[in-house]
């Protein structure tokens, strides 16, 4: 399996390790690589969207010509999809006021409506230990300057909360995050993802 990782913004490097970690440790034949060009994604079975600036990577992936090319395969060939904070903004139907006040523009996979910086700026960033559904022990999140999912509607599925809102979202193929599973050593989210395939 070969594994992409948007590459044009946020923390990609960290999200490339984690992956090929997971599919080390779990015995998985593949490889993780950045994705920054239509070319890059035309190679991959499954992406990860890490987190960054939800506005930003939504204009590149636009300029880079890889914005209609995910949709379509997550929608018609089943493309196996994680998004993690930003990516989990991305991801969602209803990005609420702040996305249309940023014009962002957003994937609309997942049905799901997500609240950008619901839980403060970068200084009211902090760590959790999350009661996951399907996991036997706590999940550690590292939650930076994290969204929330407000709600899940159709086939959109929460698995964790912090507090009362919803951290983690499946709909079939496609996993939200509003934390960083890639930073916290602990690859059995990414496990999910690569048990998709």
């Amino acid at each position: 399996m070969r594994i992409g990782v948007i590459g044009v913004q946020g923390d990609v490097s960290e999200h490339v390790d984690a992956v090929s970690r997971a599919i080390k440790e779990y015995g998985h034949p593949g490889e993780a690589f950045a994705v920054r060009r239509r070319e890059d994604l035309d190679r991959v079975d499954g992406l990860t969207i890490p987190g960054g600036e939800s506005t930003t990577i939504s204009k590149l992936l636009v300029k880079l010509h890889l914005f209609d090319e995910i949709v379509r395969r997550a929608n018609e060939e089943h493309m196996p999809i994680l998004g993690t904070c930003a990516g989990c903004i991305l991801l969602a139907k209803d990005g609420g006021v702040q996305a249309k006040k940023t014009d962002s523009k957003l994937l609309a996979l997942m049905d799901m409506a997500v609240d950008r910086n619901a839980f403060g700026r970068q200084k009211e960033s902090f760590e959790a230990d999350l009661d996951v559904v399907g996991l036997d022990r706590p999940f550690h999140g590292v939650f930076i300057r994290a969204p929330a999912i407000l709600r899940t509607w159709g086939g959109c599925q929460p698995l964790a909360r912090y507090q009362d809102k919803i951290v983690l979202a499946r709909q079939g193929h496609l996993i939200g995050a509003a934390f960083h599973p890639e930073l916290s050593n602990d690859f059995r989210i990414h496990r999910w993802f690569l048990d998709l395939f």
